[in-house]
């Protein structure tokens, strides 16, 4: 993919390096918890280009799948380790709506817990399904 990517789109190939390491590991999927990055991954798997996305930026494709959950975000940790503190983006909608009270107990204690619809699988041909996009911090 050509060119500056979007905010989300850096998110995302994030999200996508956390899935990496963490399937590579052998630990389950990581919960896809922000409406705003999901709507974005939704969208670029509507394009032909998608799977170049995923190698150009992971190295592999990313599969997508339902998985409705709710709970402490497993990943945070990871995420911090690599890339720093979780971005407000994280908590936002996909009317770009930031969840102030979600993002502000994250900054005071480390912790997100949200409810997802889906989750990434690792390699090629799995299941690749576009889904509404409903995922809300709390």
């Amino acid at each position: 993919m050509c060119g500056t990517m979007t905010p989300e789109q850096v998110e995302l190939v994030r999200f996508f390096r956390i899935s990496a390491r963490r399937f590579e590991s052998g630990h389950s999927a990581p919960e896809m918890f922000s409406t705003a990055v999901d709507c974005e991954w939704h969208r670029l798997m509507e394009t032909s280009g998608y799977a170049g996305f995923c190698v150009e930026h992971v190295g592999r494709t990313i599969g997508h799948r339902p998985l409705k959950g709710g709970g402490e975000i497993s990943w945070t940790p990871m995420y911090e380790e690599m890339f720093g503190p979780l971005p407000a983006l994280w908590f936002t909608d996909g009317d770009g709506r930031v969840d102030r009270e979600a993002l502000t107990r994250y900054r005071e204690t480390g912790i997100v817990v949200a409810e997802w619809d889906c989750s990434p699988v690792p390699g090629d041909g799995e299941e690749i399904t576009p889904e509404p996009v409903r995922a809300t911090a709390w």
